[in-house]
């Protein structure tokens, strides 16, 4: 996707996609759909948990790849204790480590703030594409408080994976309660990027123990208790 350096503008990743399309003399309808996986988030600062849910993606979900949106600013996120843009893509992009996780500055470079609209431009951008949104425990239990939350999950499938002491809550909340006629169970999450959305799958992954807030805390010298 928009592997995009510190400071630099995305490249023109239509015709990138269209270019590795052609190669082999191919069209778009004889190659096979790709499955790509959007872990969007501040990345402040990027972390393994980050990486763990993207590999539990690529294996639970049949992906070929992940890409990491690292946002501008979260509009539910206080700006004071926001690391510069810069600093959060350059720390997603030591961490991500691996050829099929791929960090951009999308949203950025496109002046989008909310996922809703992120979203459909990445749909509109690469219709060659199948995507499926990832998200952790934590958020659903908060999704109702997006913007336009309810066209976040008619845009495309979602895959909520388990996160340490917000699995319950999050599935007991609003959201999970509104889309619950529609969830899979988690023996048919390989499907889920098939699914015509609304769907939504909870992966019960290993939890990972490592949060963006622990580390700033521990940066910052506070105890984490």
């Amino acid at each position: 996707m928009w592997c995009v350096a510190p400071g630099k503008r995305a490249p023109d990743m239509v015709g990138r996609a269209n270019q590795s399309l052609k190669r082999g003399g191919g069209t778009a309808k004889s190659r096979r759909v790709r499955r790509i996986g959007l872990l969007g988030g501040s990345f402040n600062p990027a972390h393994d948990g980050h990486r763990h849910i993207s590999l539990a993606a690529i294996r639970r979900l049949g992906l070929d790849e992940v890409w990491w949106l690292v946002s501008p600013q979260n509009p539910l996120k206080p700006v004071e204790g926001m690391s510069r843009f810069e600093a959060r893509f350059s720390s997603a992009k030591r961490v991500a480590r691996h050829p099929r996780i791929r960090v951009t500055g999308f949203e950025r470079d496109m002046g989008l703030q909310y996922t809703a609209d992120t979203l459909e431009a990445i749909r509109v951008r690469h219709p060659d594409c199948r995507f499926v949104w990832l998200m952790g425990a934590d958020n659903l239990g908060g999704f109702h408080r997006w913007e336009r939350w309810e066209r976040i999950a008619a845009a495309m499938p979602i895959a909520v994976f388990a996160r340490p002491g917000y699995d319950l809550r999050a599935l007991a909340g609003v959201a999970a309660q509104r889309f619950k006629h529609v969830r899979l169970p988690e023996c048919r999450s390989r499907t889920l990027v098939k699914q015509k959305p609304p769907a939504w799958v909870f992966l019960a992954i290993r939890r990972h123990p490592e949060s963006a807030t622990r580390i700033r805390q521990v940066r910052s010298g506070r105890k984490t208790g």
